[in-house]
């Protein structure tokens, strides 16, 4: 399609798309009186309308019937997470047993390396993604010294060449086979948070196994924003937030996956806690953890059912719209922002780039743009005229223009203030 850089063309391209819809299932913030530009759901999604009703379902069954709604109430507490399993294995590409929700992101990363970061004398070094996200840098490095290694002998970063803003896949493939035998565990973030750049999850998990490692992945970015296909790619483990593109509330509850062929081995070591136990015998609290078979097993705690019920409300409307749908709608919009930002980027004489792969394949719903000659100003101007991004030191914005509810006329209306920014 040859895009134009016009308003009314992104109003046709508005009338032709058949998630519009869903653009009105969502609260916006203001400025200025006016409904924001938003381009910050890679950070936290917007609350969608129908969120309210699943909380105030489980508040109003708490307050009706007390201890008694874990078994009593419209959707019974106790199996409450169970009506995940359907449509997150859809989102993330798995089946329902290999699915749960517990926690938050971090902590269930960590919980995951304790059944699968399992060092040796020989084989102890994780590989993982220079400028990774902090959070996943932090548990590598206390993961390692938990263990008695040093960081700087344990964890090897796959880095970018000198003068480009992404790592190349023979890089990361390389870098497997250099390790080899050393090798326990690759666990990178599947898009990385700071470039949008999508990794090819299939071939890495692929080359991980070869080398004898077992293979993770930090779909933080990922989960809800690409296609994933977690079971047939044979990734042992992954975890992801459910905050981002998935819209389930700040700091909200993560989802995990475990491949099926790992849910019967005895001899994998994990946490446990008495939620993980054998679900028909749970409440005979007995002394002894028998697993609940599948993902379900490595939960440890009762489950937060107020901050599953926003989480829900949002897997259920992804279950309506569907992956492929929402993935032909980001390729489009996020081609249209590139486009349009290529546009600006003429009118003013090259003030930015794009740090993106330009590959559509190679990326999800982010553009990352870095400013030359532009510093924080730009961003401030940004936010005082209705464009919610995000800034990343030195002088990068990321932009996310997600499917559910941004606009193409979202698209040509930032451009115009961009431009403006730049100019004024």
């Amino acid at each position: 399609m040859t895009f134009e850089n016009t308003k009314e063309f992104a109003q046709q391209l508005d009338s032709q798309d058949k998630l519009n819809k869903y653009r009105d299932e969502f609260i916006f913030p203001k400025v200025n009186g006016e409904k924001v530009i938003y381009f910050t759901g890679n950070s936290l999604g917007l609350q969608p309308k129908r969120t309210k009703a699943y909380v105030d379902e489980v508040m109003d069954d708490w307050a009706n019937l007390a201890v008694e709604g874990h078994f009593y109430a419209e959707k019974p507490w106790w199996d409450y997470h169970e009506r995940f399993a359907k449509p997150l294995s859809k989102i993330v590409g798995a089946l329902p047993s290999e699915v749960t929700v517990m926690n938050t992101l971090t902590v269930n990363l960590h919980l995951l390396m304790v059944s699968f970061y399992r060092p040796t004398k020989s084989r102890y070094k994780i590989i993982c993604e220079e400028k990774a996200f902090p959070s996943d840098q932090y548990m590598f490095q206390s993961q390692v010294h938990f263990h008695g290694y040093k960081t700087e002998d344990a964890i090897v970063e796959i880095k970018r060449r000198e003068g480009e803003h992404n790592i190349r896949l023979e890089d990361v493939l390389a870098k497997i086979a250099e390790v080899g035998d050393e090798l326990a565990l690759v666990l990178i973030g599947g898009v990385n948070y700071y470039t949008g750049q999508v990794f090819d999850m299939k071939t890495i998990t692929a080359a991980g196994h070869d080398a004898g490692a077992i293979v993770g992945w930090d779909l933080a970015h990922a989960a809800g924003n690409i296609k994933l296909e977690l079971h047939d790619w044979n990734a042992d483990f992954a975890a992801w937030c459910s905050y981002k593109y998935m819209n389930s509330g700040p700091g909200n509850a993560s989802g995990c996956f475990v491949h099926e062929k790992h849910h019967n081995n005895p001899d994998l070591p994990r946490f446990a806690g008495w939620w993980g136990h054998n679900k028909e015998r749970r409440f005979k609290m007995e002394p002894t953890f028998d697993p609940v078979q599948g993902a379900d097993g490595w939960q440890i705690s009762n489950l937060p059912i107020l901050s599953l019920a926003p989480y829900l409300a949002s897997v259920e409307m992804f279950e309506e719209i569907g992956m492929d749908a929402l993935i032909e709608k980001r390729d489009r919009i996020t081609a249209y922002l590139e486009f349009i930002l290529q546009e600006i980027d003429k009118e003013v004489d090259s003030t930015f780039e794009i740090i993106t792969p330009a590959d559509p394949s190679e990326r999800g719903c982010q553009l990352s743009v870095l400013l030359h000659g532009e510093g924080r100003s730009l961003f401030d101007y940004l936010m005082e005229n209705g464009v919610i991004t995000d800034w990343r030191e030195p002088n990068v914005i990321r932009l996310a223009p997600v499917p559910l509810y941004c606009s193409f006329e979202d698209m040509y209306d930032f451009g115009q203030i961009l431009k403006a920014g730049i100019l004024r």
